[in-house]
């Protein structure tokens, strides 16, 4: 299994709009083959705090999923962070 953890902060102005579009792809990443699950979670300490999570059964599924389009999506949410 492949894990991936993306943990991001993202000014409160922005939080609106990379939610949605985090809850859009998680949406269709559920149904990738070989994805066990995707989530996201918001911090409870600090409002800026998003954390986008994805299991996979394998490596192939990984690497199939990160040339997507809908991980392009990711990208640009990772673009709005305050930090690298």
């Amino acid at each position: 299994m492949v894990r991936s953890i993306i943990r991001m902060l993202i000014p409160l102005e922005k939080q609106s709009e990379a939610l949605e579009i985090l809850g859009s792809t998680i949406e269709q990443t559920q149904y990738e083959p070989g994805c066990i699950s995707c989530r996201l979670y918001r911090g409870v300490e600090d409002a800026r705090v998003i954390m986008f999570e994805e299991l996979w059964l394998g490596e192939a599924d990984v690497q199939r999923h990160l040339r997507s389009d809908k991980y392009h999506q990711v990208l640009l949410v990772v673009e709005m962070a305050l930090e690298p």
